[in-house]
């Protein structure tokens, strides 16, 4: 029944047959056979079909509760099983605030050192995305904020505080200043993160506090891209300090301290709050204890 309740995942996922057998690799009549067995099997219609996918029926999404429950069971008892034969083995998947990629790929070589049969998916997503995908067992683990808004029955391990610093074209007015204030960047053409990103809320908090409204040319949901642009010298941004001066390096960016009583969000490590926990999963948590922590 397990690949039957994959394939009702995929397909509550994509809401679309065809999408959702190429999703699994899978041709489209074999998918619509599987769900119709899975049907025959529970005794009771999962999804509206006609033409196409029409949703799924109240009991339809009642199952999917229960189906992506029993296959995270299922995945962490393969796991716990293989873990004792041969040492830890299988897959990680990460969700990562755009701003924690670099402290995301520490964790994850640090661990891959120590546990080389261990691969990782890391993927970028904003804050509520993450908790979603922990709540429906497409993520085992996420990087985000830990503070600025409701996490739930999760487990944390806080890995920095992150701060933030004004990025400048070498050859912008701001490029030489020691130092300034969020006032000053009233007007200015700034590059920001869109505002589903929790760290753009926090940027625009920071700039009301500063009695600024932000004048934003481009936004963006890539750190790569804000950087990019910067780097024109047509517009400037304000990101955290860690990820600027990574990737600054080697570039003609200048990196501008703003003035003030430092603001510092925690991030860290996030898990969903299970009993018990994989092996894999409890050794990862162990190894994010152990990264040296800054801000």
């Amino acid at each position: 029944m397990l690949d039957k309740l994959e394939m009702f995942i995929a397909l509550a996922k994509e809401e679309h047959f065809g999408r959702a057998a190429e999703r699994l690799n899978i041709a489209q009549p074999t998918l619509s056979g599987g769900i119709k067995q899975l049907e025959d099997q529970l005794g009771v219609q999962l999804v509206y079909r006609g033409s196409r996918f029409g949703g799924l029926t109240p009991e339809g999404q009642s199952a999917l509760v229960w189906a992506r429950r029993i296959t995270g069971d299922a995945r962490q008892l393969r796991e716990e099983m293989q873990s004792g034969r041969k040492g830890f083995s299988g897959e990680i998947r990460l969700a990562v605030i755009p701003t924690a990629q670099t402290w995301a790929g520490r964790l994850c070589t640090d661990f891959a050192a120590l546990h080389p049969n261990v691969r990782f998916t890391i993927l970028s997503r904003n804050s509520r995305e993450i908790l979603q995908m922990l709540e429906d067992f497409e993520a085992d683990a996420g990087i985000s904020y830990l503070e600025n808004e409701p996490l739930g029955r999760v487990d944390t391990v806080e890995l920095y505080d992150e701060n933030y610093i004004l990025v400048c074209a070498d050859s912008a007015p701001f490029a030489q200043k020691t130092s300034i204030a969020w006032s000053e960047l009233k007007g200015q053409p700034l590059a920001l993160l869109t505002p589903d990103m929790q760290n753009r809320r926090i940027i625009d908090h920071l700039f009301a506090e500063g009695g600024v409204v932000p004048t934003t040319c481009i936004e963006a949901n890539s750190i790569i891209a804000l950087v990019s642009s910067v780097a024109s010298g047509h517009c400037m941004t304000v990101l955290p300090k860690d990820i600027a001066q990574f990737l600054a390096g080697g570039k003609d960016l200048a990196l501008i301290p703003l003035e003030g009583k430092p603001e510092k969000q925690k991030v860290g490590l996030i898990l969903p709050h299970r009993d018990p926990r994989t092996p894999i999963l409890s050794a990862f948590l162990a190894q994010a204890h152990k990264l040296p922590r800054t801000g």
